[in-house]
């Protein structure tokens, strides 16, 4: 008998007939592992191979199916997989091809979740120093939510109760369903760009991931992060996080959490203002006390009490100046006077003197025998003789007559002719420091009541609330610093602590087997060994 040869397309064409005709393949669920992963980017289409420990087997996601996916497939990532097997045509073998596709043990969303969170955070949205400060005592604060659900109402009820001054402006939005993310974009921008507000709060109640899905989109985080109004995230309950919460300035555990986070409680306010005025009032006090006690001991020196001490003090001087005056120039006049004398009878003993040796040695040398010319030696004698005496007369009138010019100086002298006058120059100069006292003390008593007066009307005084304004911000800053820090909300958020013998260890390697380790979640402890 002849072999009949067919061709390689008939063979796959009736390959495919088979495989086609096969319901259990036109309709499989295969579970495995993704390898070589790829996307083609002009189609979209991506391509893989699926395997376990035995067998591989290559699979094919169309763009429509893939587009679909809340998160990203990657290499090793093991994945459960709704499809038909069928043959490629072109290659001649079969393949997988997948029309739904999700993780093996977590859903798509909570994988979409954990893949943009993880992208946000490396692009820095989450960052502390892209957060804003959340406005201590706000006049306008906007809610983007639902009108119709319970968080609206406790919102308002909230702000209503602890911050009546307030004005509450309400953003329909839907919360929930495919329309949800683009009603929540536009009304956030809406809020931002149009209306002067000092809060926004983005808020839904509880619910499932998948209720709660348009607050972890893509673009609801970056319109709330690209938002210049300060945004509180408000979304489901405590145990609810969404990348809202994660991109918000400060997220809020519920909406009436929200409520309270946005504004302050009215009657604390009212207490630390009150404790402020009290402070400012009685550091006032005690500063009017003191310098009232400052003015009195200025008051009380002798200065003020008996200023004409220092007139009579220096008028004592002026006496006792005025009579050692008075007797330096009697002194001085006498001292004079007996100079002039003694003067004037030196010069005439002296000139007597004279005469009488120049004589005796006329008469000498008259007998000598050694001048040839004894009579011309005489001349010369003679000559000088009473050329020193005119000499010596001369001077002697001439000192005489400086000393009665002197003398006479000193009896017309102003001293002596108006000593009183003197005394009434420092008498003068002693009023004028009097006077300048008496002045100087005046004015400094007005100065202290004018700085009285100044402090009384001073703005710290008439307005004491102002300084509060600074102290209150700094302090609502540091509270929510120490919120945020609180380890106790970390715990609530599902995270645990524990500790072996009072330690935290924070490494698996710090713990060794038989170790009794203490784990603390939020409503409380247990107690388990290592194994």
């Amino acid at each position: 008998m002849e072999e009949e040869y067919i061709s390689v397309t008939e063979l796959t064409n009736h390959i495919s007939k088979v495989l086609k005709r096969d319901s259990n393949l036109r309709k499989v669920f295969v579970r495995g592992e993704i390898s070589n992963f790829k996307q083609n980017i002009s189609s979209g289409h991506c391509y893989f191979k699926l395997k376990d420990e035995n067998t591989i087997i290559p699979a094919v996601m169309y763009y429509r199916v893939a587009s679909r996916l809340k998160f990203k497939p990657k290499n090793g990532m093991k994945v459960l997989i709704r499809g038909k097997v069928e043959v490629y045509y072109q290659y001649g073998i079969y393949q997988l091809y997948v029309n739904k596709l999700s993780e093996d043990g977590l859903g798509d969303l909570h994988i979409a979740f954990e893949q943009l969170k993880i992208e946000l955070k490396e692009l820095g949205w989450f960052d502390e120093a892209h957060k804003k400060e959340i406005p201590k005592f706000p006049k306008k604060v906007g809610v983007v939510t639902s009108p119709e659900g319970a968080a609206i109402r406790d919102i308002i009820t909230t702000i209503k109760r602890r911050w009546p001054l307030c004005e509450i402006i309400l953003f329909p939005s839907l919360v929930q369903g495919n329309m949800a993310m683009n009603n929540i974009v536009k009304q956030i921008y809406t809020a931002d760009s149009q209306f002067d507000l000092d809060t926004l709060i983005v808020a839904r109640g509880g619910g499932s991931i998948e209720d709660l899905w348009s607050f972890n989109e893509r673009s609801v985080a970056k319109t709330i992060f690209h938002c210049d109004t300060p945004i509180i995230s408000a979304v489901g309950h405590d145990i609810d996080f969404t990348i809202a919460d994660f991109v918000a300035d400060l997220r809020a555990p519920t909406p009436t959490a929200a409520g309270e986070l946005a504004v302050p409680e009215i009657n604390e306010v009212k207490d630390s203002l009150n404790n402020l005025n009290q402070r400012a009032n009685k550091s006032i006090n005690k500063k009017q006390e003191d310098n009232g006690e400052k003015l009195e001991k200025i008051k009380d020196r002798n200065l003020f009490i008996y200023p004409e001490m220092i007139y009579e003090k220096k008028a004592m001087d002026l006496d006792n100046l005025k009579s050692r005056l008075l007797s330096s120039s009697n002194e001085m006049i006498y001292a004079s006077k007996f100079e002039l004398d003694s003067l004037k009878r030196r010069l005439i003993d002296c000139s007597n003197k004279i005469i009488y040796d120049n004589n005796i040695k006329l008469s000498g040398l008259k007998g000598s025998v050694i001048f040839k010319n004894p009579n011309r030696i005489f001349e010369n004698k003679s000559n000088k003789y009473f050329e020193l005496i005119y000499k010596l007369k001369y001077g002697g009138d001439n000192l005489i007559y400086k000393k009665e010019l002197k003398l006479l100086e000193y009896k017309n002298s102003f001293i002596f002719k108006n000593p009183k006058k003197l005394f009434e120059d420092k008498s003068g100069k002693y009023l004028k420091i009097k006077a300048r006292l008496e002045y100087g003390s005046k004015n400094l008593l007005r100065d202290k009541k004018e700085d009285l007066k100044e402090l009384k009307d001073s703005r710290i005084i008439k307005n004491p609330e102002s300084i509060l304004d600074k102290k209150i911000i700094y302090l609502g800053k540091y509270i929510d610093k120490l919120t945020v820090l609180d380890p106790l909300l970390t715990i609530k958020r599902g995270y645990t602590v524990s500790r072996v013998n009072g330690k935290v260890i924070s490494k698996s390697k710090d713990l060794k087997v038989d170790d009794e380790v203490e784990i603390e979640f939020s409503d409380g402890k247990v107690n388990t060994k290592v194994i």
